[in-house]
């Protein structure tokens, strides 16, 4: 049985094998990067290289921003005059991630100052919690730097239903 596993091979001449190969690589295109030489963990070869990395503050309010949103109670980022800008950002696509999120970046420290708004029912102190931990672990896990602080203000609890009474209190009396 194991000699109907073995592959068949005839001897070709070696004109011929780069023939063969030569029409097969024209065809397929050499990828521009090498990617057998990254590693899965991403970790580069040489970890005492020189350099330094500088992020930009913006960066951190986005991440800071995207985890606020993702918390379960959070209904928006931002006060009344944020949120507006924000809908006429998102009616062209121009989201802003890191709307009602303020952000001190330090060599090795962040403080963070985000305005919520949450969902009613949700109970705001535990709401208010899970943001600053869902904050504090996205920057110190993405970012890589110390967070000393999480500061959340919630600005306003948003009713399900309210604005969709408003439009249809308009329509019944026109």
């Amino acid at each position: 049985m194991a000699e109907d596993q073995k592959p068949t091979t005839t001897a070709t001449p070696a004109a011929s094998v780069s023939e063969t190969v030569a029409p097969k690589s024209a065809a397929t295109p050499a990828p521009r990067v090498d990617r057998s030489s990254f590693s899965s963990s991403r970790v580069p070869a040489d970890e005492n290289a020189a350099g330094k990395t500088t992020i930009a503050d913006g960066v951190v309010a986005k991440i800071a921003g995207i985890a606020a949103r993702e918390v379960a109670g959070v209904y928006a980022l931002g006060g009344g005059g944020a949120r507006a800008f924000g809908a006429i950002r998102d009616a062209i696509n121009a989201t802003d991630l890191s709307q009602g999120v303020k952000v001190e970046v330090g060599e090795t420290q962040v403080a963070a100052d985000l305005t919520i708004v949450v969902e009613y029912p949700a109970p705001i102190q535990e709401v208010a919690g899970n943001v600053r931990a869902a904050v504090a672990g996205a920057i110190s896990r993405l970012v890589g730097l110390e967070v000393v602080e999480v500061n959340v203000e919630v600005n306003d609890v948003h009713i399900p239903g309210a604005d969709n009474d408003d439009e249809n209190t308009e329509s019944r009396v026109a």
